[in-house]
This record gives structure tokens, C-alpha cells and sequence, in this order.
């Protein structure tokens, strides 16, 4: 709510409260008729003194103000101008940052202000308080810890000259910041920068030579399909599609995903920088928590969707697709290095601080490389124990028990179990309670290449009895697709240029962080949605498999939409996605499934037809629940 409305309810229920003779913290806002109790009116000096503290601090300050705080050095002094959500100043400042790192801030405010100051900050922290009156969702980073230190310290060397120039504010505007508040004030005059280049890729030309992921001898003598996938030979299936489907749903399936994009992002920007250009918020994960997200262009475009998974409070694994890995890592590193614009509206906008990000398929990065495995079903975790039991016992191997017995969904740990065979002497590995099947149960293993086949044959080996399998890429699409996920090309970005709220993921779309790449034009997107993806199953087996961009029509013959994804599911029926009307979304809802025209043709044409000829018919379908039931 507005922030003079909040602290005068505030005094209201204060003064309510000491007439009812009810204990209370004292409510002061700067303003002399809000300060309830009459000794804290008057204070030593006149400048108070205000410490920002917490681990988005940095972040806070950087849309706190409009100046520049990026480049502030340790315990810089440095004078600000802090202005109220309508755009008119609130206060002068001066802004310290303190200590080594970027977690703790200090403000000189003037004394009359301080309280006021204060009392805003508090509530920009805990996100209660409208900053934008175009944006009714913005919140600051945090919470943040405010404390007020009352008087500052005269010794101060820049408040001498703070104080004779106080009347003189510094011009309340910077160049480059991609949000702060006032930004949007109705009197606030943005001054244009250097307009930075757009994003252009063009995906290297392809010249038939595919890369091998560490486990390609082993698909390839144990019988596998083999068959290029974005640029890598991977393995299809190894018995049939729908067996491997099965085996994943019956019991546990383990699949080699070693040819998925894995980046490093450390450093104390880390979580300011994947907020900037990911769409959910990182600063929600605490250590060994992950989120689903997505990455935007400035025109709200999908650029990926990615896995973030947060390892320390300054150190993140972001997973990204294997065919948009190089796009990716070009994009990240752009706008990391400031080399792309960010903003459609202002392309000058930058951002203030920069992380560290390594890529962990280099061949520089040899040391650091880490690859995925997927162990998906219903007994993977008894595969992962089984494992366990296979070591000697001691007090590490019992830790590791329990702490994958108690491991929650989308959670990650690192742990390191005694190899005994092949190099080593330690499988390092971090285990996170994540997949791509729609399973309850599963888990995506991080390790270094180098080991990665023999821990491939040890867990296939210790899994055998719990009736784990191998796992081809047929059926990695064929349960997704069951589960109702997007895939990218097909639900995500492809042919019909579709976006999260399109795909029914509009809540990994976190809008009240109040800039993140693509915000502004997945807004106007959203409201402008007619449109939606469904999940459809056809009753009828033996039928024709739907492709993508099949045209699908209501029951009387009425276009609404194409189909996206379509496969097997574990009953033997074809289930797919189509993105449709949004009219026609709801459950139970009949549609028709036409094949698409140029890549179905008859033999004579229509008027030429004979009995015993066969033309291509349309497929009667349901809408089913967005999500497979679990």
C-alpha cells in the first residue's frame, strides 16, 4: 500500500494500543506530530545514522537509488539522493559500503529524515509498501536487516562537505541502472546512454560431425539406437520405446543426459545476476534448494529453460538445454560483460555488478567439468541406497543414508562415496531430488566425466535386483510428454513462438522482482493471452501419431489450434499437448486432430476416388488434466 497511508494506520493502532494500556514499540516516521514519544524527537547532531545489513543488501541499494553504487569501493563514502515512489527526494544521503564484501551498508541521512527513512526501508525489506504506481507487484530485493544507529559520527570525513553542500542535492539520475525507485515517477527525466547492441545468434553451421558424451562406447556395444540429438550421437533406445517407458514408470530408469549445458555462476553478485536474467527468483533458494526458470529476450522471447540449483549462498549450477547450450552460454556472458542490451525501451540499461560464471563443458575447465545423470522412477532412491550398501559401512556412508532419506523434492547435496573400483578413490557427486519424468522419485546426478562410466555401470550393476534400466532419449520425450512438461521447440519457443504463460507456467514468472530480461514484453503478452497448451489423450490405439503443428478443431470442424507434442503413454494410448483456444481448454472438451496438409497427400485426387482407396481421416481426442496425475 502507499507508504504514507501504512505509517499513518501504523500510528492509529500505536495510539490505540498505548490508550488500551497495551505495550508497543515506538512508531516514528520523521515527521515531528508522528513521533509518539517525546524524548526520541530530539537527537544529538544532525545526521542519524542508518546500517543496512543481509545478503541481498546490494541488490537493495541498487534500486534503492538512482545513483551509482555499483562501483562504490570498500568503506567508500559516496553521496546519494533517495527519492520517494512518487519521484519527489526523500532524503540526501551519504551511502558507505562497509567491510570486505557487499552485505553491509551504512546511510547519513539528516536527522529530521532519518526516522522517516528508516520506517520506508523497513518496509521496502519486508514488502509491504508500493514503491511504483506502474507496477502494483515490484518488491525490492531482501528482507534486509535496518537498523537505526541514531546519531552519526561527526569524525566522518566526507560529512563536512556533505553538510555545506546538502542544499546542493546531486542530480538524482544515472545512465544505466536497469530498474530503481522513482524510475517510472511521472516528473522523472531518464537520460539516454549509449544504446547497447541487440542480441543476434546464428547457430553454428552444422557439419554432420557429432559430439560422443563419455558413455558413447558403452550404448554403443550394449546395442543402442544411436541417432544424432543437437548436435551429439546419443542413444534412442536400447530394447523398444515403450518398454523403457514402462520400465521408468514399474520401477527405475537411468539415462545419460551428460550432453545438457552445465554453467558455474559464483561470486557475491551471483544471485543478483540470474535474477537479472532469469524470470524466477533465485534469493527464494536457500543453500541445496533448486527452481525451475526461464531465460528472456528483451522482447520476452524464450531464449532456454533451465534448472538452477543453489550450492552455497555464492555459488549456482544452472542446467540448460543440450541444443541451445552455446546460444546460452553467448547470451549469459553478454550481458554479464555488458556487451547487449537488456531493455527494449531503455537499451543503455546495464547491469551494475557482474558475476563469475564458467562454463563446466571447456577444455579449460577440465578440473571443474561436471556432467548429469538421470536416475528416474518409483525405486531410484532404493538404486542410490543399494549403492550405498555396496561400500564398506562406516560413519560417512551412514550420513549419506539419511540424508537421502530425508532429501525433499528439488532439493541438492553434495556427497562423496568411497569408489571402490576404477580411479579415484571417491565418487564426488551432488544429488538433487530433480527429473524431467514426471516421476515423484527421482534424482539428476552431477559428476566429473572422467568417472562418470563407472558410476554409469555401478549403479546399473547395484540396481539390477530393483529392475533399474537403461534409458534411451525416445522415452525421456515419450514420459515427459505423458507428464504434460514442455520441451523447447515444441511447447517453448518452436514454430509458434510460445511462452511460459502459454505452456501453463506462469508461476516460475516471479513479477514482483521489478526487472528481469523480457519483464516488460512478457507483460504486455500476458494480457493480451487467448491462447493456451492442453494435454489430450486419443482412446482409440492403432491410430495415426499426431505431429507437431497438426491442425486441431473443435467437434463441429472449427480451427483452434495445433498440436505441439504427441507419443505412446503407459497404457499403450497416444497423449499429447496442442496449444488451443483457450475456450476450448477445459477438461472433458472433444477435439479433432487433422493431419497437416503438406505431409499428407492422397494418392488420386478427390474426384478420382474408388471404392477400396484410403484417405487419411482426423483422430477424435479429450482434454485430459494439464499434468499427469502422480
Amino acid at each position: 500500500m502507499d507508504f504514507d497511508v501504512l505509517e499513518a494506520l501504523r500510528i492509529e493502532v500505536a495510539d490505540l494500543a498505548e490508550r488500551a494500556g497495551i505495550d508497543f514499540e515506538p512508531v516514528c516516521t520523521g515527521y515531528p506530530h508522528h513521533c509518539l514519544v517525546p524524548e526520541l524527537r530530539e537527537r544529538a547532531g544532525r545526521y542519524g545514522l542508518i546500517e543496512i545489513e543481509g545478503n541481498t543488501a546490494a541488490a537493495f541499494i541498487e534500486q534503492l537509488t538512482p545513483m551509482d553504487t555499483g562501483g562504490l569501493r570498500q568503506d567508500e563514502w559516496r553521496p546519494v539522493v533517495l527519492l520517494e515512489g512518487h519521484g519527489d527526494v526523500m532524503s540526501p544521503a551519504l551511502l558507505q559500503r562497509r567491510g570486505f564484501g557487499f552485505g553491509t551498508y551504512r546511510l547519513v541521512v539528516p536527522t529530521d529524515r532519518s526516522r522517516r527513512v528508516a520506517a520506508w526501508l523497513r518496509h521496502l525489506s519486508d514488502g509491504f509498501v508500493r514503491f511504483d504506481d506502474a507496477d502494483l507487484w515490484g518488491k525490492l530485493p531482501g528482507p534486509i536487516v535496518v537498523r537505526d544507529l541514531d546519531a552519526a559520527d561527526a569524525t566522518i570525513p566526507e560529512l563536512a562537505a556533505f553538510e555545506a553542500g546538502e542544499e546542493d542535492l546531486p542530480e538524482p539520475h544515472t545512465s544505466h541502472k536497469p530498474y530503481f525507485i522513482g524510475l517510472h515517477a511521472p516528473g522523472y527525466v531518464d537520460p539516454e546512454g549509449d544504446a547497447l547492441p541487440p542480441f543476434r545468434w546464428e547457430a553454428p553451421v552444422d557439419d554432420e560431425r557429432h559430439r560422443r558424451t563419455p558413455l558413447y562406447d558403452w550404448h554403443v556395444q550394449n546395442g543402442a539406437k544411436m541417432a544424432p540429438f543437437a548436435g551429439w550421437e546419443m542413444p534412442l533406445w536400447y530394447t523398444s520405446i515403450s518398454d523403457e517407458h514402462r520400465a521408468v514408470r514399474g520401477a527405475a530408469g537411468l539415462f545419460d543426459v551428460s550432453h545438457m549445458g552445465i554453467f558455474d555462476v559464483t561470486g557475491p553478485h551471483a544471485a543478483y545476476f540470474l535474477n537479472l536474467v532469469a524470470t524466477n527468483d533465485v534469493n527464494a533458494l536457500r543453500p541445496g534448494e533448486s527452481q525451475y526458470s526461464y531465460l528472456l529476450d528483451p522482447e520476452g522471447r524464450v531464449i532456454d529453460d533451465i534448472m538452477v540449483y543453489r550450492l552455497t549462498p555464492s555459488r549456482f549450477l544452472t542446467v540448460v538445454n543440450a541444443a541451445n547450450t552455446e546460444k546460452d552460454w553467448a547470451w549469459l556472458e553478454a550481458v554479464n560483460k555488458h556487451k547487449v542490451r537488456i531493455d527494449e525501451l531503455r537499451p543503455w540499461a546495464r547491469a551494475s555488478f557482474e558475476a563469475e560464471l564458467r562454463d563446466l563443458h571447456d577444455p579449460h575447465e577440465s578440473y571443474s567439468w561436471q556432467a548429469d545423470l538421470a536416475l528416474q522412477g518409483p525405486r531410484s532412491r532404493d538404486v542410490l541406497l543399494a549403492l550405498l550398501d555396496a561400500t564398506p559401512a562406516s560413519a560417512a556412508t551412514a550420513e549419506i543414508r539419511a540424508r537421502l532419506m530425508t532429501l525433499n523434492r528439488g532439493e541438492v547435496i553434495e556427497v562423496h562415496i568411497p569408489n571402490h573400483r576404477g580411479p579415484g578413490g571417491v565418487l564426488d557427486l551432488f544429488i538433487a531430488r530433480t527429473g524431467y519424468t514426471g516421476e515423484r522419485m527421482g534424482f539428476e546426478i552431477f559428476i566429473h566425466p572422467d568417472v562418470l562410466g563407472t558410476l554409469w555401470e555401478l549403479l546399473l550393476e547395484v540396481g539390477a535386483p530393483s529392475g533399474l534400466r537403461p534409458v534411451g532419449l525416445a522415452a525421456r520425450d515419450s514420459l515427459r510428454i505423458e507428464a504434460g512438461l514442455p520441451l523447447y521447440g515444441h511447447e517453448l519457443a518452436g514454430p509458434l513462438d510460445l511462452r511460459p504463460d502459454d505452456a501453463g507456467y506462469a508461476g516460475f514468472i516471479k513479477l514482483h522482482k521489478p526487472f528481469f530480461a523480457g519483464r516488460r514484453a512478457y507483460l504486455e503478452h500476458r494480457q493480451a493471452l487467448r491462447m493456451t497448451v492442453v494435454r489430450f489423450r486419443i482412446a482409440e490405439k492403432g491410430v495415426r501419431v499426431p505431429k507437431l503443428q497438426d491442425v486441431v478443431t473443435e467437434s463441429r470442424g472449427r480451427v483452434i489450434g495445433e498440436v505441439t507434442s504427441c507419443s505412446l503413454d503407459t497404457e499403450g494410448y497416444l497423449v499429447g499437448m496442442a496449444h488451443v483456444d483457450e475456450r476450448h481448454a477445459k477438461e472433458g472438451t472433444e477435439l479433432n486432430i487433422f493431419p497437416h496438409p503438406t505431409r499428407e497427400t492422397w494418392d488420386k485426387p478427390y474426384d478420382e476416388l474408388e471404392l477400396g482407396d484410403r484417405l487419411v481421416v482426423h483422430s477424435e481426442a479429450t482434454v485430459v488434466r494439464r499434468f499427469r496425475k502422480r
